[in-house]
Parts: C-alpha cells; structure tokens; sequence
C-alpha cells in the first residue's frame, strides 16, 4: 500500500491539472471581460499616446497563441477630434501573456497590424512627417532619456533608462499617405515590414519592403541604443536602402538632436544617375545621361554640414579619390572639394551638372535656363587621361563651378592634339536669357590631329600652329545659339600640307571652265610653308577675313561669308604666285572687299568662287588664267 506522502503527491499533481484546466478554460472569458473591454485600448493609447478607438467586436484565441483579435482600429491625435486618424487597420492581431492576463495585467509580446493605413503630416516646406504624439509611454521615456543625456551629453547613465518591455510590431499589406491641396495622396504601398524591441533600454532593429514612386524598396535600420538616439544622445547605427534606381547604406554612430550628428562609413550606388534624380523628385532638367555612379566614403558631420574624407567614387566606370565637402548654410546647398582621376570622361560628368551632350552623343534640343539656380559648385579637377567625344587628353587640370546662375567648367590645362589646350564654357542666366559662352585656345598642335577632331576632311593644314575659338551668344536651344552667335576664329600653322587639294586637277578643271564639285580635285595634299585664318562671327555668320596657304611656288586665298544656318558657302578665292598681282576676282556675296585680297590687276593667276554648302562645295571659275605648278 503505497505510503501517505505519495498519495499526498498525487493530490497535488490533481489539483495542479484541475487548476489549469480551469485557468485555461476560464481564460478566453477572462480576457473578454477584462482585458479587451477594458485593456487593450486604454493600453495602446497609453503607449502610443493617441486616442485610441476599437469599433469591431474583439475575439480571443487561445491556441496556438493567445491573442486579442481586433477589428476596424483607430489611433488618433487627442487634440484633433475632427481630424482623420494618424493610423487605421482593417485588423489587429496582438499576442498577450497569458500569466498576466490570468493577473488581470495586459502584456502585449507582439501587435500585428494587417491592411493598416499611417498618415503622415505635411510641413510647410512641402515634406512629409510622422504625427507627433502630446504624450504616451514612449513619449515620456523620451523625455526621461532626454534629461539622462543633457546631464551627461559624453557618457550618459544607460542604466537610468526606462526598461520597459515592448514587444515586436508587425506591418502587412499597409500604405503611407499624405494630404496635398486637400486631397490624399498615396506616398508608400504594400508596405510589409517588422519591428523588434525587447525593451526599451534594449537594442532595436526594423526591416521593411514596399513600393515608393513605382520601385520597390527595401529599407532596414538598426539602433544599439534608439531611445537614446530619440532623445537626442548618440547611438551606434546601422542603415540600408535598396531600390533599382539606387541604393545607398551607413554604418557608424550618429544622434538626433538640435544639430544632428553622424560619423561612419558610406556607400552610395546608381545603374544611372538621371534615372535616380528623376525617381527621388530631384527632376534634372539637362538631357545628359552620366550613367552608373559609385561612391564610397567617410561621412561625418551634423546639421548644416558634411564632410567626406577618403572618398573613392566610379563616374561611368571612371574611379576617382579625393575628399569633398556639401553645407547648406547658404539659400542653395554647396558642393566643393577636389577630385582626382587617372581616367575621366569629360562629358560624362559635365552631363551631371550642365545642360551638354551626354556621353552618347546625344546633344540636348532646349538649354534649361534654371538649371544653374538649384545648387551650387565648386569642384577641382585632375586626370592623367580624359576624353571629351573622341578627343582623348592628358595631364588635365579643370575647375567647374556654378553659383548664382552661373555654370563655368574651365580647362586651365591639358595635353591634346600634340600641344596644349585651354578652354572655358560657360552658361550665365540673365533676366533677358540664357547667355552661352565658348572659348578654346590650342596651343602647338598639330593641324592634321585638331582637324580630325573637328570634323573637318579637306583644305587642313597638317602643320605645328595655334587655334583660336571665341563664341558667345544667347538662347534657348544650341541652334538658336549657334544662328545668333558673335565672336571670332583666328588660327595660324607653319610649315606641312594642306590636304584635300589637288592642285594641278584643280587648275586643270579651272581652265576647262563650267562649276565642278571640290570634292573631284580631292584626291592630292600640297606641301605649304604656312597657313594662316582669321574670321569674325555676327549673329551666327562667319565673315572671313583672311584664309590663306602659301607654298615656294603658289599663294592661295579665299574669303567671304559662311552662315551657319544651313551651312551654305559665298567665297570668293584665287592661286597665284607670290610676288605677281592677282585678276580681280569676283566680290563676296554681301559686296564686301576682301580684307587681305592683293590689288585686282592682271597677272599669273586663276580665281574661282565657292559655293554650295560646307559638306558638298562647288567651285566655279572666274577666269581661264594660269599659275604656278
């Protein structure tokens, strides 16, 4: 017979069962009675510190989680009885203990919010904010972590923080909106992410997907200490943001106050630059497309200021180092600093900032006139080796600069062509309009070199010279520009050949008589002792003054009017040899003398007109006369 302590021991193992059994079937009325009629709401809202309204009949399950079952939740401020709610659900599910719902406590272990909508406000700078509660538990324990750190800003009391439990809060199919001139506008959708906080003097992590701007979006963050970062203290931190268009992430310490703090290592990468301005609502007027950009960089600073020291960055696969400094103390944030290349892509990156042809070669049809207002430049650059087109350079020194309306990107040194460059372009926007300005000067180039890259197939002295380009002018598209420029080309070459020229076909076909393409007698180069050019340029008409080769045997010139409007040519020319006076030769379209023409009396030559266009000129003599081989 088994002894009176075992039978004890099964009495109590009994009444144990019994009382479980009675607990666990009591519980969901319990929970009903107790917890979600009076509980539940008045315990969100002492949380979250808004007002706090449960429409739909609550349900308890019991297993295989013991959770509150609500429906048709609202969150609201408590001085905005009129005012839509800051938060609505369709549902919310919340896990409870059990053992302090049994003690008539309510602790909540997780919320889940299905099918929410969060209403953000709107500043008066047109942003969106979260809605600010007036009070609530977490706003008071912001408040308690805020005095713990303004008495000791450096090494704050952790262990005074308030150690409230908290939980994880779960988001599932929810939205983000807003209200614009009085109407709801969606900012965020298929917003489904997870919050987890233990307590409150714990560490704290988020990571959300949804759809913002017709991307997806993926968004985490991570706090070792978030109420002290709440409360204005500083906290490690670690953040990412994934999307198509860019994505960018920072690892280090920063804090939330007055002037808010960071240092810490950042990346920022984007398959194409304009495709990310556009998508983040920056709306970049220029049409050039600068492509894939890398940057990775030590960040530090606060409000007002930020520096990046170290910073390696990639323009279209074109890596770079330097350091650069971004301040928005001014009305215009200001971007400065130096960056150093061994490759650049010159128009790749005036693409970034200037309304110029992207590195495709595309060239923009209408020049912004508000482009140069948004942001302000000041950037010092190098590269050992550049490209602007098919131009390739070296040892190249540049600044690009924008500020107040102005855009200036200035080569002040560079290797090309077999000499030197400098060059300079500049957009100014005035009251009046746009005014574009081009300069370039080349130094001891070679002539065959700068022709090919300008395009030019025929009459190029091949010699060692100095080009000269100034062009200013005003409007809105680069033609307009171009058809109402001023200014001038001068350019002077030594000893070589002119190319595109055979002469002694030339002469022949003069003699023959009857107009003939230029492009016939093409086939040949003349070896020139010199070449020179000068030429002014009114409203988009380039008026030739002097273009001249001379050979031991022959001097040969033209002169006249070159519209760049439909490309068409009025010159007026002549072969002969030095020291002998050419025939008059017939007088440019507009009437004009020629400026360097020799006295119209007979001798030893032949003079012709050209006309036509630029890319198929004709040549129709004047006369039959004859001049040197």
């Amino acid at each position: 017979m088994p002894s009176p302590w075992i039978w004890r021991a099964i009495w109590a193992v009994g009444v144990v069962l019994i009382v479980a059994t009675l607990a666990f079937a009591a519980l969901p009325y319990i929970a009903s009675t107790r917890i979600v009629r009076d509980r539940i709401a008045w315990e969100m809202s002492a949380w979250s510190g808004f007002r706090v309204a449960i429409d739909g009949t609550p349900q308890i399950e019991v297993w295989p989680k013991f959770r509150a079952i609500l429906t048709d939740v609202k969150l609201s401020k408590w001085t905005e009885t009129d005012a839509p709610p800051v938060l609505q659900a369709e549902r919310v599910e919340i896990d409870l203990s059990a053992l302090a719902a049994l003690r008539g406590d309510v602790v909540f272990q997780a919320t889940h919010f299905i099918r929410p909508t969060f209403r953000l406000d709107r500043l008066p700078s047109g942003l969106f904010t979260l809605p600010i509660p007036t009070g609530g538990r977490i706003a008071r324990s912001v408040d308690t972590a805020r005095s713990i750190v303004n008495a000791n800003p450096t090494k704050p009391d952790v262990g005074k923080l308030p150690s409230d439990p908290f939980g994880a809060l779960d988001v599932r199919d929810g939205r983000v909106i807003g209200s614009a001139d009085g109407k709801d506008v969606e900012i965020l959708t298929g917003l489904n992410g997870q919050a987890n906080w233990s307590a409150l003097n714990a560490d704290a992590s988020l990571s959300a997907t949804g759809i913002w701007r017709g991307e997806s979006i993926k968004v985490e963050m991570s706090s070792a200490a978030p109420l002290l970062l709440l409360a204005g203290g500083t906290s490690a931190v670690s953040a990412s943001f994934k999307a198509a268009p860019a994505n960018f992430s920072f690892d280090g310490n920063a804090g939330l106050a007055q002037n808010a703090f960071f240092d810490g290592q950042a990346q920022f990468n984007t398959p194409s630059l304009r495709r990310a301005l556009e998508w983040l609502g920056a709306n970049p007027a220029f049409a050039g497309t600068i492509g894939a950009v890398s940057v990775t960089s030590k960040v530090s600073g606060e409000t007002g200021r930020v520096k990046f020291t170290g910073t390696k960055l990639a323009l279209d696969k074109n890596p770079g180092v330097g350091a650069l400094d971004l301040t928005f103390a001014d009305a215009l944030p200001v971007l400065s600093g130096t960056l150093a290349f061994d490759t650049l892509d010159l128009r790749s990156f005036l693409s970034a900032f200037t309304p110029i042809g992207s590195s495709n070669g595309q060239v923009p049809d209408e020049i912004d006139a508000n482009f140069a207002s948004r942001f302000n430049l000041d950037l010092r650059l190098s590269a050992a080796h550049a490209t602007a087109g098919a131009t390739q350079l070296a040892d190249v020194a540049a600044t690009a600069q924008v500020k107040n309306g102005l855009a200036v990107f200035d080569i002040s040194d560079a290797t090309a062509f077999g000499g030197n460059i400098q060059s300079s372009l500049r957009f100014d926007r005035k009251p009046d309009g746009t005014q574009v300005e081009m300069r370039l000067l080349a130094s001891d180039v070679d002539g065959a070199q700068f022709g090919a890259a300008a395009g030019m197939k025929r009459l190029v002295p091949t010699g060692t010279g100095t080009v000269s380009i100034i062009l200013k002018g005003p409007g809105k598209t680069w033609d307009s520009i171009m058809d109402n420029a001023d200014g001038s080309i001068s350019a002077n070459f030594g000893q070589g050949t002119l190319t595109g020229l055979n002469l002694p076909s030339f002469l022949k076909r003069c003699k023959q008589g009857g107009f003939f393409p230029l492009d016939e007698v093409s086939d040949g180069t003349l070896a020139i002792d010199g070449a020179e050019l000068k030429a002014n340029i009114s409203n988009g008409v380039a008026r030739i003054d002097k273009a001249e080769a001379k050979s031991a045997k022959n001097r040969i010139w033209v002169s006249g009017i070159v519209p760049y409007a439909g490309g068409g040519l009025a010159l007026s020319g002549g072969i002969s040899q030095p020291g002998t006076a050419p025939a008059a030769a017939q007088q440019p379209a507009d009437g004009a003398q020629p400026a360097d023409a020799p006295p119209a009396t007979p001798g030893n030559q032949v003079s012709f007109f050209v006309g036509g266009s630029w890319t198929t000129p004709f040549v129709s003599p004047i006369n039959g006369g004859s001049a040197g081989n």
